[in-house]
């Protein structure tokens, strides 16, 4: 989504301390120009085939989440059962937070390619839009981070403990949950309004970011280390309660095959499948940004980062093209695994395979009507 700035190692050292007033900045940018005439720097500006891209990701983005949303609410207004119901009131938060979290940060960063980005002088400055960009990017990636890790613990209070997810979860708990979720990740992304860290420019100067890469101080170093923190541990929690939730289902089916009359509800498969479908899509795309953060922060506090400059802010880019496309990916999880899909996929490898649905019978066709029935009527 970004395009590459490229800078010789050996030229950075070159470059002065830069400071906020227009003196310092006529000065920076005569410096610049000047290794740029000298060929120890080299410049790439964002390109017209650059800004092409991400908005051709938005554009895929927004129709994704779109019909993620039209499924989701034609789901929920269909749902009688309370436990579903929950879920799906929180998957379409999540949706509406990625739609919301896609539109907004790419827009300015289209706007950024658009106007050819900042000079190289200016990347360790900002300015308003600066500081919203970077404040969005932090806000709009913690959400869906607790979201999932909320969504991984009530279903696994669901499926290993129904009777008291049933006393303890409901729409108005639900709606509280969501709430302060949205409210702790405006907290941390609006900690630099407190100087409390900052925001900058960052290589190519088409997105802002905390600063991790020059001039970091211990309170960039905690803001950092806070939202890594937040990030890799609501993952970890994430993982943990789907583990016990994919256990205590496949004990389900085994006691169901022992002739027990507790199994596992293909419901409850469902939005455990779709969990660990969330739970793998945030690994992938959020686990390097938030890992190249901390290493990339620790080596400039450090001051030990040197000729590895250019290798960290290569790692900081690809890490942000990486986070991007987890929201453009959330919506196809729900889009994708739901049990009218998975029954079809079933079907199609049943008959490749010749399987007599000895492994999965619990997802037969007939099962998905006939256990929503007993659900409806034990309720």
């Amino acid at each position: 989504m970004l395009a590459l700035s490229h800078y010789n190692s050996s030229a950075s050292p070159l470059l002065p301390q830069f400071s906020n007033d227009s003196e310092g900045r006529v000065e920076a940018r005569v410096a610049v120009e000047g290794l740029l005439q000298q060929g120890n720097l080299t410049f790439v500006q964002p390109t017209t085939s650059g800004a092409i891209v991400v908005i051709l990701s938005m554009t895929l983005g927004i129709i994704s989440n779109i019909v993620a949303l039209i499924i989701l609410a034609n789901a929920y207004s269909l749902q009688r059962r309370r436990s579903k119901a929950t879920f799906l009131l929180f998957a379409t938060s999540l949706v509406v937070t990625d739609f919301t979290g896609h539109v907004i940060p790419g827009a300015l960063v289209i706007r950024l390619y658009l106007s050819g980005g900042v000079s190289p002088e200016d990347f360790d400055s900002s300015d308003g839009m600066c500081q919203f960009l970077g404040g969005s990017m932090v806000f709009f990636g913690l959400c869906p981070l607790f979201m999932g890790c909320a969504m991984a613990a009530e279903r696994c209070l669901g499926v290993t403990k129904p009777l008291l997810h049933s006393s303890l979860v409901t729409k108005t708990r639900t709606k509280i949950c969501l709430c302060i979720i949205w409210l702790a990740a405006l907290c941390v992304a609006m900690l630099p309004c407190f100087q409390l860290g900052s925001y900058t420019y960052q290589d190519p100067g088409t997105w802002c970011f905390i600063k991790v890469l020059s001039g970091t101080e211990e309170v960039d170093v905690a803001f950092v280390v806070l939202f890594s923190g937040l990030g890799l541990t609501s993952l970890a929690v994430a993982l943990v309660c789907n583990t016990i939730s994919g256990l205590t289902l496949v004990l389900a089916r085994f006691r169901r095959q022992l002739g027990s009359h507790h199994s596992a509800k293909s419901h409850d498969i469902e939005m455990v499948v779709q969990l660990v479908g969330i739970m793998v899509t945030s690994c992938i795309c959020w686990s390097p940004l938030l890992i190249f953060g901390l290493m990339s922060v620790i080596h400039s506090y450090t001051g030990s980062i040197g000729a590895d400059l250019s290798k960290y802010k290569t790692l900081m880019v690809m890490g942000v093209r990486l986070a991007t496309w987890n929201q453009i990916l959330d919506p196809w999880v729900y889009i994708l695994l739901r049990r009218t899909v998975l029954r079809k996929i079933y079907l199609i490898a049943k008959c490749q395979a010749g399987l007599r649905g000895n492994v999965l019978g619990r997802w037969e066709p007939t099962s998905f009507p006939s256990s929503e029935k007993k659900e409806v009527n034990q309720v």
